[in-house]
C-alpha cells in the first residue's frame, strides 16, 4: 500500500510525521536516551551490520506469523512494550489496545499509565501489566491483585533502570502537571502544532499526567514524577524480593531488563516464565551493548527453559525476524508504536504494527521459511566481532 494522508509505509515515516504533529517537547521526549546516547544509537544500528542468506526458488506460498507469548496467541510476534503516561493522544493506552487487537496481538500496560487498567483491558484483553518495584509489599500487592480483577493476562516486571536522567543534549522541560501556568509556558510549542492541541480539545480533555494503575480504582493516583519520585526511594529488590513477587502472582511472570547471561539463570531459578532482553531502549546505563548483540549469550545459557523477548531498536520487519533467529521468541516496540499514534492516533499505530507484519512475512519468503519456527541463526549474516555476550 502507498503511502497516503492517512498511511505510512515505515516507521522512519512515522516518526518524521510525529516530529511535524506533536510539540517540541512531547516529541523529544520519545526520543530520550541516557547520557550521550550510545546505547540508544546501537541498538538500532547494531541491526543494520546483521546480514540474511536468503534463497531463490522453492520459496513458500504461505508463511505462518503467529506466536505464543506468555500464553498468548499471537497473529505477529511483536507486543507494543508498557510506556509510561502517553500524553501523545487523548485516548493513551486504550488506543494502543484497540490498535494491538486490530492486529491480533497483545499490550504491556505500564504502571505509571494514563489510563485505568479496566478500560484497556476492555479494549484488548490480550494485556500485560507492567510493575517496578515501587512501594512497600503491601502496596505492591494491593497492585496486582487489582490488575489481576481486571484481567491482565500477565504481569510484566520492569528492572532495567538506573535512574540515570542526563542527557547531553538536555532534556525536554515536561511539566508536574498541566494547570494554566503550565499551559502558559507551553503555549509557544502547542501554537505550532494546533492540530495535537484540536484532538484534545475534541475529546474534551487535556493531558493527563497522573498514573491511576498505582492506587485504588476510583482513587486519584500520584502525578507522574510523584510516583517516580516513590520509586526512587524504594530500596531496590534482591533476587529473593523477586522470588517472592514470583510467588504473589500466579499467571505468567516477566523479568524485563536482562543483559547478562547469570540474571537469565537466575530468573529461572525463581520461575520465572519469561524474560525480555532489554536496556530499556537506551535509557538505563549507557554503553550497555544493543540488546540483539547480547541475545545469542542469553539464549545459550538458558536454552529452551523459558521464552525469550527482546526490545530495543526494532524499527523494521527484518529486524524481528533477525532477532527471533538468533533465539527470541518475540520482540517488543515502545517508540515506533508512540510515533505511529503520534502521526495518527489509534489508526497510526494499526499502520505501524502492520508496516512490522508486512516486513517480517517478506522476510520470511525470500529466506524460504515457512513459519517463525523455521528461522535458525544460519539465516543471519554475523560480522566477526558482532556479538557482546558472555560465553
Amino acid at each position: 500500500m502507498a503511502s497516503s494522508k492517512d498511511w505510512f509505509e515505515t516507521v522512519a515515516e512515522a516518526q518524521r510525521l510525529a516530529r511535524k504533529r506533536v510539540p517540541k517537547s512531547v516529541y523529544l521526549a520519545l526520543l530520550a536516551g541516557s547520557e550521550a546516547g550510545r546505547t540508544l544509537d546501537d541498538n538500532v544500528a547494531a541491526f543494520g551490520e546483521l546480514g540474511f542468506r536468503p534463497h531463490i526458488a522453492d520459496l513458500p506460498a504461505q508463511r505462518d506469523l503467529t506466536a505464543t507469548v506468555l500464553g498468548q496467541e499471537l497473529s505477529l510476534p511483536v507486543i507494543c512494550s508498557p510506556t509510561g503516561v502517553q500524553a501523545v493522544d487523548p485516548d493513551g493506552e486504550v488506543a494502543v489496545a484497540r490498535a494491538a487487537a486490530s492486529s491480533g496481538t497483545a499490550l504491556g500496560l505500564s504502571s505509571f499509565a494514563s489510563k485505568p487498567i479496566e478500560d484497556v483491558v476492555a479494549a484488548n484483553p490480550k494485556t500485560f501489566f507492567q510493575a517496578y518495584w515501587l512501594g512497600d509489599k503491601d502496596t505492591m500487592l494491593a497492585r496486582l491483585d487489582r490488575a489481576k480483577q481486571a484481567g491482565a493476562k500477565g504481569l510484566m516486571v520492569t528492572l532495567d533502570w538506573s535512574f540515570v536522567t542526563a542527557r547531553d543534549w538536555g532534556s525536554p522541560p515536561l511539566p508536574e502537571k498541566v494547570d494554566l501556568k503550565t499551559m502558559a509556558k507551553f503555549a509557544p510549542q502547542v501554537a505550532t502544532r494546533p492540530g495535537w492541541l484540536a484532538r484534545f480539545l475534541r475529546s474534551g480533555t487535556l493531558p493527563d499526567l497522573t498514573t491511576p494503575n498505582l492506587v485504588p480504582r476510583g482513587e486519584q493516583g500520584p502525578t507522574f514524577f510523584g510516583a517516580y519520585g516513590e520509586w526512587m526511594f524504594t530500596p531496590p529488590p534482591s533476587w529473593d524480593d523477586l522470588a517472592w513477587l514470583r510467588r504473589q502472582w500466579d499467571g505468567p511472570f516477566l523479568l524485563k531488563g536482562i543483559t547478562h547471561p547469570d540474571d537469565a539463570k537466575r530468573a529461572i531459578d525463581i520461575g520465572t516464565t519469561a524474560i525480555s532482553v532489554s536496556n530499556h531502549g537506551g535509557n538505563n546505563l549507557d554503553s550497555t551493548p544493543a540488546t540483539i548483540r547480547l541475545l545469542p549469550s542469553i539464549a545459550a545459557a538458558v536454552g529452551d527453559q523459558l521464552e525469550i523477548l527482546l526490545d530495543g531498536g526494532v524499527r523494521r520487519g527484518s529486524d524481528v525476524v533477525k532477532a527471533i533467529a538468533l533465539g527470541a521468541t518475540a520482540v517488543m516496540i515502545g517508540r515506533p508504536y508512540l510515533w505511529g499514534m503520534a502521526a495518527n492516533g489509534e489508526r497510526g499505530v494499526h499502520n505501524v504494527l502492520e508496516i512490522l507484519r508486512q516486513g517480517i512475512d517478506s522476510a520470511l519468503y525470500a529466506l524460504a521459511r515457512s513459519s517463525l519456527a523455521e528461522l535458525s541463526p544460519d539465516d543471519i549474516v554475523v560480522p566477526d566481532g558482532f556479538h557482546r555476550g558472555l560465553r
